[in-house]
């Protein structure tokens, strides 16, 4: 793993630094979606080249098991901006979770204060006024079979009766 940071441009390890629990703390969701870009660019870069380096090496050394070998340093490159873009998603999936539920809370206290405002209160009610009754709605009526529907019910059971005399009369 040294190794592989050692390989490392200054740029690339900078951006890997970004991705400690301590440097994000500090980040709001905007400059996580940017560091979530950065780190996705590195990473298909590398998963890119080594494919392409994979994919140039069957014809040389005979198959795909054998070019697989020599491409080790692309493809652990790719496996650590891998790891360091899911500690990202999970920070921003967590700012995205934290700002949806301030913004919910600020649409709540808002649509509160707007209620209160159109509705007039009315004058609180003594022990002596009682409150109205409920009004209980009348249940609705069911539906009566339609003269359409009685023929066509009609039809189905005589269709059943000949299909069935048929087959008795074999």
């Amino acid at each position: 793993m040294d190794a592989l940071v050692n390989s490392l441009t200054e740029a690339e390890l900078g951006v890997i630094r970004e991705t400690d629990r301590e440097a994000m703390a500090g980040l709001d969701e905007d400059a996580l979606l940017d560091l979530h870009q950065r780190i996705r660019r590195e990473r298909n870069k590398y998963q890119g080249q080594y494919r392409r380096q994979a994919r140039a090496r069957v014809a040389e050394v005979g198959g795909r098991g054998a070019a697989h070998g020599r491409n080790q340093r692309a493809r652990d490159k790719a496996e650590l901006f891998e790891g360091a873009l899911a500690r990202v998603s999970t920070a921003l999936a967590k700012a995205a979770r934290a700002s949806a539920a301030e913004l919910r809370a600020e649409r709540l206290v808002a649509a509160r204060e707007a209620r209160a405002a159109a509705a007039p209160r009315s004058a609180p009610r003594s022990a002596a006024q009682p409150r109205p009754a409920a009004v209980k709605p009348s249940p609705k009526p069911r539906p009566t079979k339609t003269t359409g529907r009685q023929l066509h019910d009609a039809s189905v059971a005589s269709a059943g009766r000949r299909r069935q005399a048929r087959r008795d009369s074999r």
